[in-house]
């Protein structure tokens, strides 16, 4: 089995090609710092060959909902210290997937202050989780050249919080309509300066936050995931597949160790001029990078598609959460758990470390 076979991804000797995808857990305090629940359920899953942890915010700043962990203070980094100490000591491997949410917040959870995007630009037809229950989206403030380059700076210095804390590297998460994702797409950016306007200049955010990441902490150690088609916080680009060719095209210039690569949600239907071809044999075939394959896999399907070759991982999200032991799980062809989707976000022990293991 494809799945199960060692890999070198980087600087990392990987066991399998199972990977433990991101998911949000919303299990941190009021002041960003994960405890020691957080420590468990991370050692859990350490027999994934990669764990990616739940989006991390880089900065205050970076804000967008309640719960969620940070990498920017002395106390979140010796909490996050507690995690990768953990999971190192019994035989895994974890990347801090790095996070600004952009328009993707709220004020209630931002100190009064609104979200900062490329334009000031408001999700339509969605509504925001807050520490208050479901709010609509208000209408973001239009980030200045100034906080770009401020925001750019934080990546770095996250980047380097990352390493301190013992994270074997870091991903740009520049999917799912977060902030460099926004930049990309014209329902987001409507800027006429430098970062906005042409393929180019739209592109410009993601590739300036790479080559930082990448000064930061050296080029082995980062990632990036992208979402080409993925509308999910009302991503609509006029052009998509032109401008994603563009920044793989740019991204190939650049020195790093992988492309995540979701593809769309069947929850998430594309707009109707989006084209209907398959993300990973699009995109994929133009990464210079190794590919790792996300979204809506299970052991027939991510089986098949490393066979095809492009992709050389896959990543699980779900899946892992509720089967912590999930490689085993593959090999020996156990049923699986199912999800709790109700204690998938907030909580406490209950849908975070209680899955059952194979006896």
């Amino acid at each position: 089995m494809k799945l199960l076979e060692k890999i070198q991804l980087g600087s990392l000797a990987l066991k399998n090609r199972m990977v433990m995808s991101a998911m949000t857990r919303s299990r941190a305090d009021q002041n960003g710092i994960v405890g020691d629940l957080t420590v468990q359920y991370y050692t859990q899953r350490v027999s994934a060959g990669l764990i990616f942890t739940e989006a991390i915010r880089i900065s205050e700043e970076a804000t967008g909902s309640p719960l969620t962990p940070g990498i920017y203070t002395s106390d979140q980094i010796g909490a996050w210290k507690k995690v990768t100490q953990s999971v190192h000591d019994h035989g895994g491997l974890i990347i801090a997937q790095l996070w600004h949410t952009g328009r993707v917040g709220h004020s209630i959870d931002r100190n009064g202050k609104l979200p900062l995007a490329p334009s000031a630009l408001p999700i339509q037809g969605m509504q925001h989780f807050t520490s208050q229950g479901i709010k609509d989206y208000e209408t973001p403030l239009e980030i200045t050249i100034d906080e770009i380059r401020q925001t750019i700076k934080d990546y770095g210095q996250a980047a380097k919080n990352a390493i301190e804390a013992g994270f074997d590297g870091v991903e740009l998460h520049a999917a799912n309509g977060y902030l460099p994702s926004q930049f990309l797409a014209e329902s987001a950016n409507q800027r006429t300066d430098e970062y906005g306007g042409s393929i180019p200049n739209k592109a410009r955010f993601v590739l300036e936050v790479m080559q930082e990441l990448i000064s930061a902490v050296g080029g082995d150690r980062v990632g990036i995931k992208i979402s080409p088609f993925h509308p999910y916080g009302n991503m609509i680009l006029d052009n998509p597949a032109a401008s994603y060719t563009y920044l793989v095209e740019q991204l190939n210039k650049l020195n790093f160790a992988y492309v995540e690569l979701m593809k769309r949600s069947p929850f998430f239907p594309s707009p109707a001029h989006y084209p209907a071809d398959d993300e990973i044999e699009l995109f994929g075939s133009m990464i210079q990078q190794t590919v790792i394959a996300n979204a809506g896999y299970d052991k027939a399907s991510g089986e098949a598609e490393l066979e095809k070759g492009v992709a050389k991982l896959i990543s699980f999200g779900t899946l892992f959460l509720a089967n912590p032991d999930l490689p085993e799980r593959f090999k020996s062809d156990a049923p699986l758990n199912e999800p709790d989707r109700a204690t998938m976000f907030g909580g406490g022990a209950a849908g975070y470390v209680d899955y059952p293991f194979l006896l």
